[in-house]
């Protein structure tokens, strides 16, 4: 085999290679080991050389040495020194933005997880009766006191709360969604996608722009079990559209279960169930015509079921929340899911602390840093950036 000009053999590239041991000997790669183990710096060195063995096939580079493969490999020790989790400033424009860590926690979250993260803690203890308790218990009062719900749990992020309600309402059943609503978020996360992992049959009604109320009708089946309404959180269509709102599906879901009662069916009733995507619990003025949706006011609309983020448009730690009737919660508690999606004790204490601010509404503007950064009059960020120019 020949390298393109023809007189260097495959096996002569190679050749330049130096050994493991020569790398390892070099003083600036022997004086990690007063820092690291021995096998994590030997490690570093064979994938050093292993890259170089890479550019020299694809001719990358022409020749090299065992000082400069040390050096290699003492960035690649150097890794392991420092975490890959960084503190950064976000100069992009977007507040709550994913790929910089989504809604930075007030200073109320940050102590109360510090307070756990070191600590023994009631995680799953109820002080009162000195006894065993639930870990749900420290967020459904606070989530159904600031929603209004029956009800509340919250999993690790919405992805997995949509996964649960559907897996365990629509799991061999059919769940109704308007075409226009089978959106894609950021990270490749589908609705078709978790619809299918949930074993729910996805029915597809209305075309992408238009979906009619008697879409929903055509389109039911003794085997529908839901009524799927998803948020498009992070786009909008608009001009010549048309959707089916909140409201319309409730008032079908109770006539359709009325008339399932009434024939004495065991298909059960059709929930309504809306995954608002990013979820807030207040409603911020200040976007006008654009705002989002509150919790609240899903949950006055006739959800049965509404999954929302917990650290979007709330301010608070990575969760996803669910809110809803309390038979259908209970139910939610009881999904084998729920072992492997449920929250841990820091991801807990951020979440109740941030709820806590949402008692009082203004207090939660003050200090939720999402929240003030977003409602924020344009003359004060203007004033702060040019004392910072």
């Amino acid at each position: 085999m020949k390298r393109q000009d023809g007189n260097v053999s495959l096996n002569q590239i190679l050749r330049q290679l130096p050994q493991t041991d020569e790398v390892m000997n070099e003083p600036i790669l022997k004086s990690m080991d007063r820092i690291l183990p021995h096998n994590v710096i030997l490690l570093c060195a064979r994938q050093a050389i292993d890259d170089q063995r890479k550019q020299l096939l694809d001719g990358a580079v022409e020749q090299v040495d065992a000082a400069l493969l040390a050096d290699r490999a003492l960035t690649l020790c150097l890794q392991y020194l420092e975490p890959s989790l960084k503190r950064v400033i976000n100069a992009t424009g977007i507040i709550i933005h994913t790929n910089l860590g989504r809604s930075p926690l007030a200073a109320e979250a940050v102590d109360a997880v510090l307070q756990v993260a070191g600590n023994y803690s009631t995680l799953e203890y109820d002080l009162k009766s000195l006894s065993r308790g639930s870990r749900h218990d420290h967020l459904e009062h606070l989530i159904c006191l600031l929603t209004g719900a029956e009800a509340a749990l919250a999993v690790n992020n919405n992805a997995a709360a949509v996964l649960l309600v559907l897996n365990e309402f629509a799991s061999g059943h059919g769940a109704i969604v308007s075409r226009g609503e089978l959106v894609e978020i950021g990270g490749s996360f589908r609705i078709p996608d978790i619809m299918a992992l949930s074993r729910a049959d996805m029915i597809e009604v209305g075309t992408t722009n238009k979906t009619h109320l008697v879409d929903y009708v055509n389109a039911l089946t003794e085997n529908v079990a839901m009524f799927l309404k998803v948020h498009p959180s992070n786009y909008r269509m608009v001009g010549f559209t048309e959707s089916v709102g909140l409201l319309e599906l409730r008032h079908l879901a109770d006539r359709v279960n009325e008339e399932r009662r009434r024939k004495g069916g065991n298909g059960g009733d059709v929930l309504v169930y809306e995954d608002q995507g990013s979820g807030t619990l207040l409603h911020l003025d200040c976007f006008g015509d654009y705002a989002e949706p509150t919790v609240t006011e899903s949950v006055k609309a006739g959800c049965d079921l509404v999954s929302f983020s917990g650290d979007k448009l709330l301010g608070g730690a990575q969760a996803g929340i669910i809110v809803g009737k309390a038979p259908l919660v209970a139910r939610l508690k009881k999904n084998p899911l729920m072992r492997a999606i449920r929250l841990d004790k820091m991801t807990i204490a951020a979440l109740e602390a941030t709820l806590r601010l949402y008692l009082s509404p203004d207090l939660a503007l003050e200090r939720i840093p999402t929240l003030r950064m977003l409602v924020e009059p344009v003359e004060k960020t203007r004033e702060r950036a040019e004392k910072l120019a």
